[in-house]
């Protein structure tokens, strides 16, 4: 069965984007995020794959959630719903929803697995969150506290959660 997992960064709201881009740059946490997920298949939305600099990124399967049947992107599968994204990672170990908030929102249901990048600030002009963690759903199993420094503006933890089991 194909654990799956989240990775996100959020602010200490919650908040995970402005204007279809991330709340601020953390190098550490884009080198975390390619740590984990390379290897994997990552699971995204439209206007995530849309965000993204390069393109497809390398070294792991990408998944395009759109309704657009019509859509193709290079180096990626395209699927139309998160069912359908699951469907497509079911004989992988391990896949990871990378974005972004409506796709959260839905997949969060699925996961059991959250990789939580919280960064110890709270953006103004937000418009895109993560669903809040309940913590009778979640346990935190390890985490990795950050100051700041020359490349990093803002303190941020690694957190990893698992979902209970009931």
């Amino acid at each position: 069965m194909t654990q799956i997992a989240i990775i996100v960064a959020t602010d200490e709201n919650n908040a995970i984007g402005k204007n279809n881009n991330l709340l601020c740059h953390l190098p550490n946490d884009l080198k975390f995020f390619k740590s984990v997920t390379v290897g994997s298949p990552v699971i995204m939305g439209r206007k995530t794959f849309e965000s993204l600099p390069k393109g497809a990124l390398p070294n792991r399967r990408n998944i395009v959630i759109t309704r657009n049947t019509e859509l193709e992107y290079a180096g990626c599968e395209m699927a139309t719903s998160i069912v359908d994204a699951l469907a497509k990672v079911k004989d992988e170990p391990k896949a990871f929803f990378i974005g972004g908030g409506t796709i959260y929102n839905e997949a969060i249901a699925f996961a059991d697995e959250l990789y939580i990048t919280r960064i110890h600030h709270s953006f103004e002009g937000v418009d895109t969150f993560f669903p809040a963690i309940d913590k009778n759903m979640w346990n935190e199993v390890w985490q990795e506290d950050h100051e700041t420094d020359e490349k990093h503006e803002y303190k941020y933890s690694f957190i990893r959660f698992e979902k209970i089991k009931a």
